[in-house]
């Protein structure tokens, strides 16, 4: 599956974006962010969102996709993890018109994660996802690969964070741990900060 992934291109935002998009149907934020609709509501609502933000990564060479489009990885190479105020704005539009009227929130949300983000030079995985069809088929774990793979070369530590609770075992499996638990505000759900040192080269077979 690793040698499957690739860079992704401009004309691969659209399919990226809808595989994300089902990919975090469930997921605790865009829940609480977009309630009381089915998860295939949500999907539609959210690809705007990850279609800009795959948009952004492609401008940096720093997205990763498949043949089939089964998934992303969306990363920010070192020192490019803040958002700008150009993306920002690119960005605000699709978080209004999906969270419609609890996009004050969505806002704060991001500034609350960027507030804690590390400031040493590392690989920021902003987004990884699978389409819910293709899970449990080492996707993800592929997806990252290329990326892992170069901080162990380059001996430069990786970050992300984990919106659910239940994936925070899954990323520990590949050398990440959880940081802390940071809170999104009075009654909203939390996301765990997860901190990776570069690690010993290993054989990608042995991470899938």
């Amino acid at each position: 599956m690793t040698s499957q992934v690739r860079l992704a291109g401009p004309d691969d935002v659209a399919d990226m974006a809808e595989a994300l998009g089902r990919a975090f149907g469930d997921d605790p934020i865009f829940e609480f962010l977009v309630p009381g609709v089915e998860p295939e509501v949500r999907a539609k609502r959210a690809a705007p969102f990850f279609a800009t933000d795959s948009r952004i990564r492609v401008r940096t060479a720093s997205a990763w996709t498949t043949p089939a489009h089964e998934g992303a990885a969306l990363w920010a190479p070192p020192g490019k993890w803040r958002t700008s105020l150009a993306d920002g704005l690119r960005m605000a539009w699709p978080i209004i018109r999906g969270s419609r009227g609890r996009s004050l929130r969505a806002l704060a949300a991001l500034s609350a994660i960027e507030k804690v983000h590390p400031r040493q030079p590392h690989w920021y995985l902003a987004v990884l996802g699978t389409d819910p069809d293709h899970q449990g088929k080492g996707i993800g774990g592929a997806l990252m690969a290329p990326v892992l793979e170069r901080c162990d070369a380059e001996g430069l530590p990786a970050y992300l964070e984990s919106s659910k609770e239940s994936n925070i075992g899954y990323y520990e499996r590949f050398g990440f741990r959880v940081e802390r638990e940071l809170p999104l505000g009075k009654n909203a759900p939390s996301v765990w900060p997860m901190w990776r040192d570069p690690q010993e080269p290993q054989d990608p077979q042995d991470r899938e």
